[in-house]
């Protein structure tokens, strides 16, 4: 059982390699050694999961090895960099236009040249991730912080890191959670703390990763990402049973394959999710007739909007239970009671931020690009190909113009946050977004592990699953804009 216990992750990273890597020759050689390993008696584990998705049946994923030839060059470059297809990689490709972006900015935030060493990005990518408590990114770092030479003693808790990242921690758990509270005021602490003192350009690099991996939490979540076979969780050595699952995999979250693909998306259409289509179109073509005829008052725009983030306020998840975090994600972060509270509440009232006096556009890309070369670009085309990104289909509807319903997503993420944009009717989002919709984005951007799959199941019920990684991929990046105008906004005001 030991040497079992030994062999279980190079045995189930050979696996993951005869499976998913882009070059037949590896996943030859890959699968000619598991082969010998069985002949030795050695058991091979098998995924616990079914595909890179929970949410996902696995047959309506991208397969490695059925891909177009642009999808295998995007799949080998991927596979260059990180050593691996992971599972985020495997789901984001639904969209590889924002899938390249994404990638060249991850690869450039981790691996090339940057004020932070190369551990410390991997540390702070961890402490990033435990805030949600998202094991999934925390393994994966773990094993990348191990990989370029970190002190093993750092993952025994965040106390045993250097003071330097210890300082960080109250940034990371507003950036996370209230992001509207951090001032000109935290970012002084942490560039004059003397000899653990930041500089600037180190600062920014940690502020962009850590709205990185704050986001990309509420991906892992909000698309159900699975275990990686070779971690934690991703593997088992127990057989399938008849019907195809055992307890093992019921406690840890997966269920039979029938269940699985008994997912509404995808299924036959009902009537009432067909109506539920039709509906959304007619709200937007009738919003637009009244855009056209009459544009509201500066004063009844400002009027909606403080009604819109009212109401935002009493939007909550319907399956509210506490998620407590695990020892060995919440040794990496300190204050585990902090977690999102709305930004009015119990007689707080944060200002309005208002995007003409500071944008990211006319004042983030700038700050950014200044003291961290090319980064402001890179997140600069990311936002545009996340907000921009159109196939013009809307479920079994093509030639649709979906910039309307884009932009109140987007626009909405916003106004959960406090962020307000002075040409935007948000009377608009009422009519586009019901409730179970507007319930599965706020708990995605602001309490990501309790996103369920019922949540995912219960909007737009008719859309096509590759619709719902583009509402993802939406949130994620509308999420990190908002963290980011927040951060940047108190450097801003610190240097002037």
């Amino acid at each position: 059982a030991s040497t079992r216990d030994g062999l279980a992750a190079p045995l189930a990273r050979l696996l993951m390699l005869s499976r998913r890597c882009p070059f037949p020759d590896v996943r030859e050689k890959s699968e000619a050694i598991l082969g010998g390993v069985q002949e030795l008696g050695i058991r091979i584990p098998r995924p616990l999961g079914h595909g890179p998705s929970r949410f996902i049946p696995e047959k309506e994923t991208i397969q490695v090895g059925n891909e177009d030839a642009a999808m295998h060059a995007l799949f080998a470059d991927s596979f260059a960099t990180l050593g691996r297809l992971d599972n985020v990689t495997l789901v984001m490709v639904f969209h590889p236009q924002y899938l390249e972006s994404f990638l060249k900015t991850q690869h450039y935030l981790l691996q090339m040249d940057g004020p932070l060493p190369l551990h410390y990005r991997h540390y702070i990518g961890i402490m990033a991730a435990a805030r949600h408590q998202c094991s999934y990114l925390v393994n994966l770092h773990v094993n990348d912080f191990l990989h370029v030479g970190g002190d093993p003693k750092w993952l025994n808790g965040l106390e045993n890191a250097p003071q330097k990242l210890q300082n960080l921690g109250e940034l990371n758990k507003m950036l996370a959670h209230r992001p509207w509270l951090i001032t000109k005021e935290h970012i002084e602490q942490l560039l004059k703390t003397e000899e653990n003192s930041w500089s600037l350009a180190e600062l920014i690099h940690a502020v962009v990763l850590l709205t990185h991996y704050h986001s990309l939490a509420s991906f892992t979540f909000g698309c159900g990402i699975s275990p990686e076979i070779d971690c934690e969780g991703g593997h088992t050595f127990r057989p399938p049973s008849v019907s195809n699952y055992c307890i093992c995999d019921i406690t840890n979250g997966y269920h039979g394959v029938d269940e699985i693909h008994a997912s509404p998306t995808g299924s036959i259409p009902s009537t009432e999710s067909v109506c539920e289509v039709e509906a959304l179109m007619e709200k937007m073509k009738q919003l637009q007739e009244c855009r056209d005829e009459e544009e509201a008052s500066q004063e009844e725009m400002a009027t909606r909007f403080e009604k819109e983030k009212r109401e935002s306020m009493f939007v909550c998840s319907s399956e509210d239970e506490e998620s407590a975090a695990t020892r060995d994600v919440s040794r990496h972060f300190e204050d585990t009671s902090y977690g999102y509270k709305d930004f009015s509440r119990h007689g707080m009232h944060v200002p309005t931020f208002r995007v003409q006096d500071y944008s990211w556009e006319d004042h983030g890309y700038s700050l950014v690009n200044r003291l961290y070369p090319d980064v402001g670009q890179l997140l600069d085309e990311k936002f545009h190909i996340a907000y921009n990104l159109t196939y013009n289909t809307m479920a079994m509807h093509k030639d649709v113009d979906t910039s309307m319903l884009r932009r109140a997503i987007w626009n909405y993420i916003h106004c959960m946050f406090g962020i307000r944009y002075d040409d935007y009717d948000y009377g608009e989002i009422n009519q586009l977004l019901d409730r179970s919709f507007k319930v599965y984005i706020k708990t995605v951007v602001c309490t990501p592990e309790k996103t369920t799959k019922r949540m995912y199941d219960s909007f737009w019920r008719q859309f096509e699953h590759s619709e719902k990684v583009h509402v993802n991929l939406l949130l994620v990046e509308a999420r990190m804009q908002a963290e980011l105008l927040y951060a940047l906004r108190a450097i801003t005001r610190y240097m002037t």
